[in-house]
């Protein structure tokens, strides 16, 4: 099983994707908890160059409750990442984690439900991205 799903975008620009994630991931129920530069930080801690590169960490708050609800250990998995990085050549890729996948070790019925959800939602949010 895949631990994340992926889509390429040919038609935008690198910030441009990003603003289109995160006004997906909004109309899904979700916010931006975390954002992280990774081309920014390999720059400043490393000198590395490196591909644009975001991770967002992503939250709604209603499945967070409910799987906080199921499973009070389960923030050691939360937020849902979403990264966005630039392959270069015009071409972005946008990736979600799965949360069945990120999941399994845990076996608890109730946070299953809620992982479906999740995953739902946000193969909505690459689907319309």
């Amino acid at each position: 099983m895949e631990y994340y799903h992926s889509k390429l975008i040919n038609d935008a620009e690198f910030e441009e994707v990003i603003d289109r994630v995160v006004k997906e991931l909004k109309k899904e129920g979700f916010g931006i908890l975390t954002e992280v530069d990774v081309q920014e930080t390999m720059k400043n801690k490393l000198n590395i160059e490196f591909n644009p590169y975001k991770i967002l960490g992503a939250c709604n708050p209603e499945y967070a409750y409910k799987a906080l609800k199921a499973e009070d250990k389960i923030g050691t998995m939360l937020p849902c990442n979403v990264i966005v990085q630039d392959l270069m050549e015009g071409h972005i890729e946008v990736s979600i984690v799965d949360p069945i996948s990120s999941m399994q070790a845990v076996s608890n019925e109730d946070l299953e439900m809620v992982a479906l959800n999740i995953r739902t939602k946000l193969l909505e949010v690459l689907k319309n991205v």
